[in-house]
C-alpha cells in the first residue's frame, strides 16, 4: 500500500512565528507515527524559516518510521543529511529564497551534478528522489543519474483536478507507466489533499509514497491530527 510520509513544516512554521518551542516540533512527529503516519519529512532551507537545521538533528534521534528529508543539494545540506542519516534523501531543485517547492529538476542539464550528489548519498546506504515533473525525456534523464526513486510534483494535478480529473491524471499515468519501464520507485507530493487523494492513488498503482505536509496540518486545525491522519490514510486504503 502507498506510505503516508507526513511534512511537519508548517509546525515550525507556526512555532517561529511566535519564538520558544510552541508547538513542539519533536512531539507533533512522535504524534503523527502514533497516529498512523509511515514516515515523517522535513524540509530545511537555509535560511530556516520553518525547520531548522537542529530539528534535524534531534528528530533523527526518534523518528522510528521513515524518516525523509527535502531540500536543495547545497554542501551544508549534503553535510547534514550525511550527518542524519535517514531513510530517504529527497532532492529539489529550489533556489534559496522560493515559497515552496514549485519544479522538478532539469535532469537533463543537470545529470552530472545530480549523478555525483546522488552518488555521496547512496555510499551512505541512504534511499535517493529527485522532485520530477511529467516530462518523459526528462525522468529517462533522471534514471541516467542513479537515482532511486522520482518524486512527481502534483500541484498541476490538484489545479486541474476540480475542472477535468481525466485531463488531471492522464500525464501522471504516463510518467509513472515510463517510471516502471525505467525500475523507477515512484513517490509524489504537493497539494495532494483529502479532495484528491484516493483518486490519484487509484489511478497510479505504482506509487510507493506520499509526502503531504500544508493541506493536512491545516486539515488538523478543523478535524484534530489524529483523526486528520486516519482520514488521509483511509482515502489511501480506499484507492488500493
Amino acid at each position: 500500500m502507498t506510505k503516508l510520509s507526513v511534512n511537519i513544516n508548517k509546525i515550525a512554521t507556526l512555532r517561529n512565528a511566535r519564538g520558544g518551542n510552541v508547538p513542539d516540533v519533536i512531539e507533533a512527529a512522535l504524534n503523527c507515527e502514533r497516529f498512523g503516519a509511515q514516515g515523517i519529512t522535513v524540509h530545511p532551507r537555509p535560511d530556516e524559516r520553518h525547520i531548522r537545521y537542529n530539528d534535524v538533528r534531534e528528530l533523527t534521534k526518534v523518528v522510528s518510521t521513515e524518516f525523509n528529508i527535502e531540500g536543495y543539494p547545497s554542501p551544508d545540506f549534503i553535510e547534514l543529511v550525511l550527518e542524519a542519516n535517514p531513510a530517504q534523501v529527497t532532492l529539489v531543485p529550489d533556489p534559496p529564497g522560493v515559497l515552496t517547492s514549485n519544479a522538478g529538476w532539469n535532469a537533463i542539464e543537470n545529470e552530472k551534478f545530480l549523478r555525483d550528489t546522488i552518488e555521496h548519498f547512496k555510499k551512505a546506504g541512504i534511499r535517493v528522489s529527485i522532485f520530477m515533473e511529467c516530462d518523459l525525456q526528462q525522468i529517462e534523464a533522471a534514471q541516467q543519474t542513479g537515482t532511486d526513486r522520482i518524486e512527481l510534483y502534483t500541484e498541476d494535478f490538484a489545479t486541474q483536478f476540480p475542472k477535468d480529473q481525466a485531463k488531471a491524471i492522464a500525464p501522471y499515468k504516463l510518467a509513472a507507466e515510463k517510471a516502471d519501464q525505467l525500475k523507477l520507485g515512484l513517490n509524489a507530493g504537493h497539494d495532494l489533499s483529502l479532495e484528491n487523494l484516493r483518486f490519484f492513488c487509484a489511478e497510479i498503482p505504482s506509487l510507493l509514497e506520499v509526502s503531504i505536509g500544508h493541506a493536512l496540518i491545516s486539515d488538523a486545525l478543523y478535524l484534530g491530527l489524529e483523526n486528520t491522519i486516519q482520514r488521509y490514510l483511509r482515502e489511501i486504503e480506499m484507492a488500493q
